[in-house]
């Protein structure tokens, strides 16, 4: 609340500054066309005019009700504010500066009126710099109002697709891990019997934590632990994994689920087909670049290779990278390399949050 009285005097001292700039301008004018006059009252009644005129109608704006979701009033209550605004804009500052060019600047002796044709001639151009003033405030308010909806109506359809993604991945998350089950039970119920067990409260975890479109790196490097506890279950000694998270990086946000399908692939086409399996490597870090500070999350194996694509890899690749295009655009980025002698490592890369900057 305090920063956005503060951006709010800010916008109102731009204001300010632009009708004093306009007000020269209209004291410029004035001047070209009256030679014989002094540039000095000109100057006066145009910025007290001016002034008097701004803070009824811009000020006075934020007190109408109607007015505080796109900045203007509706209907008739714009048109009235602005109609009171020139009239008593006029009216004050004309009464203050026939004080100040008298008593003051003494640009006139005491008792000295100014003519009629110049009076008409004050009230035509307050009328008539008025309105210009206020249409092109109006502007680039509602410019401003609608860019603001759109970036609101880009936010809801950034988050919509999100929720999409994770709709898609988590049931084949869910169907994987079933499947590596089902080879279990044929072989070893006994071990079937605990990989069930790990699973139910690995996908009580794991799904309750993906509602949200963000959550800690910290938190996904939990699930991907409990994940890859779950899969030593069923290859036991053929697969060791290394977790490797700086404290730094732990509260840095990112979206649930997103090195899921990266490790799933790890296991489906690197270790498992071979006899002696392979290590496991998830580690985060962080890399400069002209764009700014990236972080940089990598998934290694000691696998067979980079595999041919399949349609299992290559829903969960396509998964990660619509995800990082999502929220990051073309900042984001997942490369996948061949590791000699052998081995794969996927790495992801998009922009660090200036909050979690380490």
């Amino acid at each position: 609340m305090k920063l956005r009285h503060e951006f709010n005097g800010v916008s109102k001292l731009r204001h300010y500054l632009q009708v004093v700039a306009f007000t020269l301008v209209v004291a410029t004018i004035q001047c070209t066309f009256m030679p014989d006059k002094p540039y000095g009252p000109p100057v006066v009644y145009s910025v007290l005019i001016g002034t008097f005129t701004w803070a009824i109608i811009d000020l006075g704006r934020e007190l109408i009700p109607s007015a505080a979701e796109t900045g203007w009033p509706h209907g008739w209550q714009g048109i009235a504010l602005v109609l009171v605004g020139i009239v008593v804009g006029y009216l004050a500052g004309t009464l203050l500066a026939d004080a100040l060019c008298v008593h003051y600047f003494h640009f006139y002796p005491p008792g000295a009126l100014i003519s009629g044709a110049d009076q008409r001639t004050s009230i035509l151009i307050t009328a008539i710099a008025g309105l210009v003033g206020t249409f092109y405030f109006y502007a680039v308010n509602k410019s401003a109002y609608l860019e603001s909806k759109m970036a609101e109506a880009r936010m809801h359809a950034s988050e919509s697709r999100l929720k999409l993604l994770e709709t898609q991945l988590e049931p084949h998350m869910l169907f994987n891990t079933l499947a590596n089950l089902r080879v279990l039970i044929g072989t070893d119920p006994a071990r079937a019997q605990h990989m069930l067990d790990r699973m139910i409260a690995y996908l009580r975890a794991t799904l309750s934590a993906s509602r949200s479109t963000q959550h800690p790196l910290a938190l996904e490097f939990e699930r991907l632990r409990d994940y890859l506890e779950l899969m030593a279950v069923r290859m036991g000694p053929r697969m060791a994994y290394t977790l490797d998270l700086p404290d730094a990086l732990r509260d840095v946000p990112v979206p649930p689920l997103l090195l899921q399908p990266l490790v799933e692939n790890a296991i489906r086409h690197g270790l498992e087909p071979q006899v002696e399996g392979g290590h496991i490597t998830v580690r985060a870090s962080t890399q400069a670049s002209s764009q700014g500070l990236l972080l940089v999350i990598e998934v290694q194996d000691t696998g067979a290779g980079l595999p041919v694509p399949g349609p299992g890899q290559s829903f969960g690749l396509a998964q990660v990278r619509e995800r990082l295009a999502t929220l990051h655009g073309a900042a984001g980025a997942l490369e996948l390399i061949a590791i000699e002698p052998n081995g794969t490592s996927a790495t992801v890369t998009f922009p660090l949050k200036s909050s979690a900057t380490p």
